[in-house]
């Protein structure tokens, strides 16, 4: 007895485990848990600057040239990559550079309004809400709980809800796309 366009029956059974393997094989790839990290923290994640001054460099090491100075502290970073002692960051701008691990906080989160234009606080999670303050253009904030798309934050003795879409730092996906090309020492 002949199968479909001349295929024995074994050739079809060899076919199907073949296909059966792939997918198994994928299945695992799919659901294995992601890489573990240096830190063993999850990558993208969110740390702030301890310092008033952090070097950003070309490279994770103090002989890669220093591409500029963060002067903000408690700046929101995104870690997109991380050695055992630098971090690869993203920060508000687009910009990728590697920061040394010794200065940011993993704890203390903050975000930023990254808009001129300053943004209603409200006092609940709900834009009916009354205005509870304002949330300076180009300023940062501490970030509290998020829940259903808004974020408690606090700046200074001003607290209330804002929208998670109208702050850096709340987004789960990598905010920056870092180049290919390597930089050199």
């Amino acid at each position: 007895m002949r199968f479909a366009r001349g295929l024995s029956p074994l050739v079809w059974t060899m076919l199907f485990l073949l296909l059966l393997t792939i997918a198994w094989k994928t299945g695992a790839a799919a659901a294995a848990p992601p890489r573990p990290t240096p830190s063993g923290l999850s990558v993208p994640r969110y740390v702030s600057l301890k310092f008033g001054e952090v070097n950003a460099r070309a490279g994770p090491g103090d002989d890669y040239r220093a591409l500029w100075t963060y002067r903000i502290r408690g700046l929101p970073l995104q870690v997109i990559a991380e050695t055992a002692d630098w971090r690869r960051v993203c920060d508000p701008e687009g910009a990728v550079a590697w920061v040394h691990q010794r200065t940011v906080d993993n704890v203390r989160r903050t975000v930023m309004r990254t808009q001129s234009e300053p943004l209603v606080m409200h006092r609940r999670p709900d834009a009916k809400s009354p205005p509870a303050a304002l949330l300076a253009g180009r300023s940062l904030a501490t970030l509290g709980t998020c829940r259903a798309g808004w974020c408690q934050v606090s700046a200074g003795r001003a607290k209330g809800w804002a929208p998670a879409a109208e702050l850096w730092g709340t987004a789960d996906a990598a905010q920056c796309r870092p180049r290919l090309a390597k930089a050199g020492p």
